[in-house]
């Protein structure tokens, strides 16, 4: 209640909200939302201009933009957010029980993290793809393969910080169960952080992807995609700069979003950020002030 209280203070995190769920909602929804069938081809409406039919125009094969880029969300969005759920509750597992047990397990896994965290993860990423071959699940299989680490770690921070807690310990002194002590004690006040960095790296793997399917690695035709609907408009892209406007624009968007909403739950989850902020914002309008009674 207190998260929701604070986020309600900030309009750029509503509305970023605002701009998440309807994406969502309209990915999910997509063949109520799509005007047309998104891989319907139609020769005669090739590079065709945008109309009360077709509000977006049609692409080089007289397909509906709209629609693709309606249907272009669940792959861009949905899809990227299954594989983040995946990437954290295995990094979360692993955190947990690195950062709670500690000692040689600890110190195992943190060394299996520091390999995986050791490669680029663009390259390990194209490596992944480039073994299991080019695809839209095989990029998802790569995301949650490199991620699970960079969550492991965080959280295991995270989950040591708070297992050295009073009441933790008198938890533990009192013979309650380690899975009880995790589950009552730790979740809840570690759940904060989680939330925070899930939705930070949700901006990156949807550039990822994008880009992916931007080199052809991605999702394949005739499905949508907004990665592969920019590859498909590059070549008009002078002459025709709408097509690829389009698809650039709810990338940019939609990452912006989820960036926008990153910075406000850190802000609404640590108080001292936020009294941090006010005190900045107040010494800048007194500089202000100060400046104009001056001029």
């Amino acid at each position: 209640m207190r998260i929701l209280k604070n986020l309600s203070k900030d309009k750029l995190a509503i509305t970023s909200l605002a701009i998440i769920v309807f994406t969502i909602v309209a990915g999910i929804f997509a063949p109520l939302f799509a005007p047309h069938d998104p891989e319907a081809v139609n020769m005669k409406l090739r590079y065709a201009s945008s109309s009360w039919t077709y509000l977006l125009g049609n692409d080089h094969l007289g397909r509906c933009v709209l629609s693709r880029l309606i249907y272009g969300i669940r792959p861009s969005v949905l899809w990227v957010l299954v594989a983040l759920i995946l990437s954290v509750l295995v990094g979360a597992v692993v955190g947990f029980i690195a950062g709670y047990f500690k000692g040689k397990t600890d110190a195992l896994i943190m060394r299996i993290c520091d390999i995986m965290l050791s490669f680029p993860g663009y390259v390990m990423t194209l490596a992944v793809v480039g073994i299991l071959g080019s695809g839209l699940e095989n990029i998802l299989i790569a995301f949650v393969f490199m991620k699970w680490a960079w969550f492991a770690r965080v959280i295991r921070t995270s989950v040591m910080q708070f297992s050295e807690m009073d009441y933790v310990k008198y938890a533990k002194a009192s013979g309650t169960p380690n899975l009880r002590i995790i589950t009552k004690h730790i979740v809840p006040v570690t759940f904060a952080d989680i939330a925070v960095i899930s939705s930070g790296s949700m901006c990156s793997m949807m550039l990822q992807i994008s880009g992916l399917s931007f080199l052809g690695l991605g999702i394949q035709a005739p499905h949508a995609e907004w990665g592969m609907m920019l590859n498909e408009a590059r070549e008009v892209m002078f002459s025709r700069p709408e097509l690829m406007l389009a698809p650039g624009l709810a990338i940019v968007i939609v990452v912006s979003a989820f960036n926008f909403l990153s910075d406000a739950l850190q802000v609404a989850l640590d108080p001292k950020l936020m009294t941090y902020q006010g005190k900045v914002r107040k010494k800048e309008v007194g500089k202000t002030v100060y400046e104009y009674s001056r001029g």
